[in-house]
């Protein structure tokens, strides 16, 4: 009877285990076939996330285990089966740079899949310890992912400088953890809730450093240092996946620690938020402006929209959670198409990272051409695209709000960054042809088709991924 027991009282956390135990599986199947076990531990890899995800999406929700440091609720299921597919696909991206002739990187898949473990123990954490624990695993798995071209010395550049801020960022965080248990006893998310309704000057400070460390994770101003520099210089595939997923996770973390652990002091967070918000919108809307390396413009472009998305959040309201819930699915389903064509961007000599190399590429390659494009005014937000609808769920949310200053401001970004999207369509549509591009891969085919149709499509029928976002912000409140 108490080994029944024991075993339902895992049931929550059976998803992260399976998940963990995977990766142990495919680890030393790795270790045993060398370079054989590439394509079979990616296919696995593959499977095995999205068959978590959907069993994610299947189980009942409203419970908790480990004496309520893990958390199993709509919103948890929502941001898990988001985080899961954005990891499997990254995968499937990574393909031909896995297979190039003289890298078998069979641990590739394997850090990807523990990384993923840690994220959802992230998004899941009830307790600051569950917290730094999930975003430990992440991290050291994202360490490693960066620097994984080891004879490329810009990627072991970006590895070492995500390396160095990462453990910053950590620091902070833990000092400010130690700050909240400090002045409140406890390290359990309610149990802090309910301490703290007198507010302090030291658990604001703790507050601070918390949320500090959270901004690193989702690359906010101002501790978004690291973002151009690492997008540029990590392989193509671990900027896709960097971009995608773990930046789902860290939103999902930043609005429970918010809106779990502190909904006594929101005014004193969402000072926090609304300023960090700002400044992302603004700095990713002009710095991206002079760029001419894609990716690196796609660092600066992830910066503007976690700014976009953080709208929502300050408003701290379930309208708000649910605009940041539909405004994370749809960036990543536009960022996972947008990597997929800068990966198809192939001469013999190579990949080439450019602006001025998509030139003329409506006449090489129209199909390509015209997805890239409709990504583009998405990502913009320009309707009837999906990127408009996700931008208009956090603004009207900080609208019913009354954070009107911050709606504006944010709608003038906006405007501001079209610039530099439309100014990659003028370069295929308008500029004399440059070299055309070696043929599509066809797991890039089926990732810039999925996502380009969802994205052209999605105003005929919203319904499904607002309901579930409501359904999800629901359970937060």
């Amino acid at each position: 009877m108490t080994e029944t027991f024991q075993f339902a009282a895992l049931a929550p956390v059976l998803p992260e285990i399976s998940l963990a135990v995977g990766a142990m599986v495919l680890l030393m199947f790795g270790a045993v076939m060398k370079d054989r076990a590439l394509n079979f531990v990616s296919v696995m890899s593959i499977l095995l996330l999205l068959a978590v995800g959907y069993w994610v999406s299947t189980m009942p929700s409203d419970k908790a285990a480990m004496g309520g440091s893990f958390i199993s609720d709509d919103f948890g299921r929502f941001m898990k089966v988001l985080t899961l597919t954005g990891s499997a696909f990254a995968i499937l991206l990574a393909r031909g740079f896995l297979t190039a002739p003289g890298r078998v990187l069979f641990e590739f898949p394997i850090l990807i899949v523990l990384a993923t473990t840690g994220m959802m123990i992230m998004i899941s954490a009830g307790d600051l310890i569950a917290l730094y624990l999930g975003l430990e695993l992440m991290s050291l798995s994202l360490y490693v992912v960066a620097a994984i071209d080891r004879e490329n010395v810009r990627s072991t550049e970006a590895g070492l400088k995500y390396f160095v801020l990462g453990a910053l960022s950590s620091g902070m965080l833990l000092y400010g953890a130690s700050l909240v248990y400090g002045f409140t006893g406890t390290v359990n998310f309610a149990g802090i809730a309910k301490e703290a309704t007198h507010g302090g000057v030291g658990l604001t400070i703790g507050l601070v450093f918390v949320l500090a460390g959270l901004c690193f994770k989702v690359s906010a101003v101002p501790f978004h240092m690291w973002t151009p520099d690492v997008y540029e210089g990590a392989p193509t595939p671990v900027t896709a996946f960097f971009a995608a997923a773990p930046k789902v996770a860290a939103m999902a973390l930043f609005v429970r620690v918010a809106l779990t652990a502190f909904p006594t002091i929101a005014p004193q967070w969402q000072q926090i938020i609304v300023f960090v918000s700002i400044a992302s919108m603004v700095l990713g809307a002009f710095a991206a402006i002079g760029q001419t390396n894609i990716k690196r413009l796609m660092g600066y472009s992830s910066i503007g929209h976690m700014g976009f998305a953080l709208v929502g959040l300050a408003s701290g309201t379930a309208d708000g959670v649910q605009g940041v819930l539909v405004y994370m699915a749809i960036y990543m389903t536009m960022t996972l198409g947008t990597f997929a064509c800068i990966l198809a961007m192939r001469r013999e000599g190579g990949s080439v990272e450019t602006i001025s190399d998509l030139a003329g590429l409506s006449r090489t390659n129209p199909a390509l051409a015209f997805f890239l494009a409709m990504l583009m005014f998405s990502l913009a937000g320009i309707p009837p695209l999906a990127g408009f609808f996700a931008k208009l769920y956090v603004f009207l949310a900080a609208i019913k709000a009354g954070m009107f200053t911050l709606s504006v401001i944010g709608v003038l970004a906006s405007v501001v960054g079209a610039y530099y999207y439309l100014r990659i369509v003028k370069v295929m549509y308008f500029d004399e042809p440059a070299q055309a591009f070696a043929p599509m891969r066809g797991e890039l085919k089926l990732v810039l088709a999925i996502s380009g149709l969802l994205v052209l499509l999605f105003f005929i029928y919203p319904s499904p991924l607002v309901n579930a976002a409501a359904v999800a912000a629901k359970s937060l409140f």
